[in-house]
């Protein structure tokens, strides 16, 4: 095998080694964005890094400069992750769920109640704003980073972060504060 091969050995050793570290994460904010939908969330992270591999492979991104160089790989696939989310909202029907009943966790924790009940006033939402409250929120990004991935102006995430909000507090009304009081 020549110094070819070698490099795309150690192209998939960096791979494997970014997949292993950020496909908890990954899989955490897909359940997030899919509003609990395990399997969906599953098909989404999937999705994330198998077009991910592809743009790895390519030589200049982890070596090369300019336009391709890619500074911060697990960022990006963050980016990929919920742009895939995105355009696949787009093509599916607003009321299409597989079911309405997600399915009871192995352990019951304390906060069960309250993340099922955030889980569905999220599936309630309409994909963009679910995506600027995860980006956000679950993700800790900032307005630039979230109108970056978005593909947004920053004043377009502060104006949808504001109206999700608004929404979430009125889907969730009084049984938030009944559920964060226990």
């Amino acid at each position: 095998m020549g110094w070819i091969g070698a490099g795309r050995e150690a192209k998939d050793a960096e791979f494997l080694e970014l997949v292993s570290g950020r496909t908890g994460h990954l899989y955490r904010s897909a359940c997030l964005l899919t509003s609990g939908d395990t399997h969906y969330a599953e098909d989404l992270v999937q999705e994330a890094l198998s077009r991910m591999y592809v743009v790895w492979r390519r030589s200049a991104f982890t070596g090369g400069r300019g336009r391709d160089r890619i500074e911060n790989p697990a960022a990006y696939t963050h980016t990929v992750m919920v742009r895939t989310f995105l355009a696949q909202q787009r093509r599916r029907s607003s009321g299409e769920r597989p079911t309405d009943a997600l399915p009871e966790p192995e352990g019951h924790e304390a906060d069960s109640s309250l993340r099922l009940t955030l889980l569905d006033a999220l599936g309630r939402m309409p994909p963009k704003d679910r995506a600027v409250l995860v980006l956000r929120y679950w993700e800790d990004r900032s307005v630039e980073e979230t109108a970056e991935v978005m593909r947004v102006s920053s004043g377009a995430v502060r104006t949808r972060t504001t109206r999700a909000l608004a929404r979430l507090r009125t889907l969730l009304g009084d049984s938030l504060a009944e559920l964060a009081a226990r």
